[in-house]
């Protein structure tokens, strides 16, 4: 279907539509000579003003006739009436030919059938350019004009765009290629974004993906996990304005990890991931750059951490042994769906000797116990991310996940006396009224979360510690990936 915007018409006739980079429209010359002098023959010419020699070409120099008028493939046969088009072919194909055309006997020395080439309006290396020259545009955001001898990367960090790292330049052409990664309109507002609680509309979140280098695929897993983030329960603006080493922390997992090429094996909480490094930092950029929640202002991290230019991992969840973390919020199995979490950067727990789930429980439970401090207990949640090793101990022992947690979480109680301020000879602590508590746990229940992810070799695991946990702090939020 022909695009309305500066439609070129098309002459009535015959127009065949060739390019020279393109064996098969080579081979048609000949049939192209036959047709010139049997009927009103128009041929344009995608790359060669002088292809071919006869008949004499109309040069389609900027491609607008070949973007108009849908050409995909070349060559392309089309019988215009009144200036209307009335039928096409594409390729070679003599009997189709000589239908549309009216004309018989043509090519006797061709073979019947022989495939065209793709035209060069399809071509991915100018579709994008040519669907911002030529097509109604569908984005509102402001323009920025930069100057010839202007450095774009340099203007970025100028303006404030960038959190410290370089960020693409977000191009019309490039946030348009961005939102073909979603069925979603790019006027769709997406979430009410903190501190300054400014609606973000699909386009914008695609900008920041574009600058943060994303695929135009990620873009669903960006848009759920700013819609996760940006709401009461999950508080963001309260989480920019701690000024504890937190942020948001992005756990994907379902069939979609594995067809955007996450990492959920070795150095899966670390670089090298493209999709990995750039779903958490675009979902970062938006808060930043559309929430105002820069470093120094709202953002009052005394120390911060690396995980706050984006944290995102995929888990393992085609070999989990206890499923998903979004499967534990109430995601079916093979759903895609994340969660975001409140949290800091990791710790690791080293055992390599435990080979019975008892004995690694009480491991795993001691490296908890010092989260944040070993005498402030119920305040804040965390997440074990497993590895495939420490996994298979309780997997070989019947464990499954509610059993894991309950077995770690036996060996995190603790009565009130040593919970308490100075006891052990340290101020911090509970307050004197929990000290005649006979047990207290580290965790809230359910605040003890489990993630499968991580390298084939090594008996460790990892402890994402949490910021203030239910209503006077964060809730991890788990949503269905939209696409």
């Amino acid at each position: 279907m022909a695009h309305d915007r500066d439609l070129p018409v098309l002459p009535d006739g015959i127009v065949v539509v060739v390019k020279e980079e393109c064996a098969t429209c080579h081979a048609v010359e000949p049939v192209l000579v036959q047709l010139a002098g049997a009927t009103s023959l128009t041929v344009y010419s995608q790359d060669d003003a002088g292809f071919p020699a006869e008949p004499a070409p109309i040069h389609d120099a900027d491609l607008s006739v070949s973007w108009h008028h849908d050409i995909e493939t070349v060559p392309t046969v089309i019988r215009v009436v009144d200036g209307v088009e009335v039928e096409r072919t594409v390729g070679w194909h003599r009997p189709e030919w000589e239908r549309v055309t009216g004309v018989s006997g043509l090519g006797p020395d061709l073979p019947v059938m022989r495939p065209g080439c793709g035209s060069m309006s399809v071509d991915p290396d100018l579709v994008d350019a040519l669907d911002v020259r030529f097509g109604a545009s569908v984005l509102a955001a402001r323009r920025i004009d930069v100057a010839a001898a202007e450095d774009e990367m340099e203007m970025m960090f100028t303006r404030g765009w960038t959190d410290g790292l370089p960020v693409v330049p977000p191009t019309e052409e490039r946030v348009m290629r961005m939102l073909a990664g979603t069925s979603r309109a790019p006027s769709d507002i997406v979430a009410t974004v903190p501190p300054d609680l400014v609606d973000v509309t699909v386009e914008k979140v695609a900008i920041a993906a574009v600058m943060a280098g994303c695929l135009p695929e990620y873009l669903p897993w960006v848009l759920t996990a700013v819609e996760a983030a940006c709401n009461s329960e999950f508080n963001m603006h309260g989480l920019l304005a701690t000024t504890m080493p937190v942020g948001p922390v992005v756990v994907c997992s379902g069939p979609g990890t594995r067809a955007i090429g996450m990492n959920s094996g070795g150095n899966a909480l670390g670089q090298g991931n493209r999709a990995n490094s750039t779903i958490g930092r675009a979902m970062q950029l938006v808060v930043r750059n559309v929430g105002g929640g820069r470093p120094g202002e709202v953002d009052r991290a005394a120390h911060g951490s690396p995980g706050k230019i984006g944290f995102c991992f995929a888990e393992n969840d085609a070999e989990s042994p206890y499923g998903t973390l979004a499967g534990e919020h109430g995601i079916e199995s093979g759903v895609d769906a994340l969660t975001v979490f409140a949290g800091e950067g990791t710790r690791c727990v080293v055992d390599q000797l435990s080979r019975e789930p008892d004995s690694l429980a009480r491991s795993l439970a001691a490296g908890l116990q010092a989260m944040h401090h070993p005498k402030l207990v119920l305040g804040f949640d965390a997440i074990l991310v497993m590895g495939p090793e420490h996994a298979r101990v309780f997997a070989d022992a019947g464990w499954g996940r509610e059993q894991i947690v309950a077995g770690i979480s036996e060996h995190l109680n603790r009565p009130g006396s040593e919970l308490v301020r100075g006891a052990d000879g340290m101020a911090e602590g509970l307050p004197e009224a929990f000290a005649d508590a006979p047990s207290l746990p580290k965790f809230r229940p359910g605040g003890l979360m489990l993630a499968y992810a991580g390298g084939g070799a090594g008996l460790f695991s990892e402890i994402i510690g949490g910021w203030a946990n239910g209503d006077v702090g964060s809730k991890p939020v788990t949503r269905a990936v939209t696409y």
